[in-house]
């Protein structure tokens, strides 16, 4: 999971992200970057999250934290 934050960054179209960012304060913030964040979370890390798993984790620390607590 190194390079998380970066494939994150790039999901939500920032430079660059911490683990205490609120997902939601993201300006593209919407259900297409949700299910974005589904998608790398199955194929990147073989880990499936629901919609309500992503908005749950609140940041993107937690959502780190959340795929590797599932991780395979």
């Amino acid at each position: 999971m190194e390079n998380f934050e970066s494939v994150v960054a790039e999901l939500l179209e920032v430079d660059a992200v911490n683990p205490e960012d609120e997902l939601a304060a993201f300006e593209c913030w919407d259900s297409l970057t949700i299910l974005s964040i589904i998608a790398v979370a199955d194929t990147n890390y073989g880990v499936t999250l629901s919609a309500l798993d992503v908005n749950d984790a609140k940041t993107i620390g937690g959502l780190k934290e959340m795929i590797k607590m599932r991780k395979k």
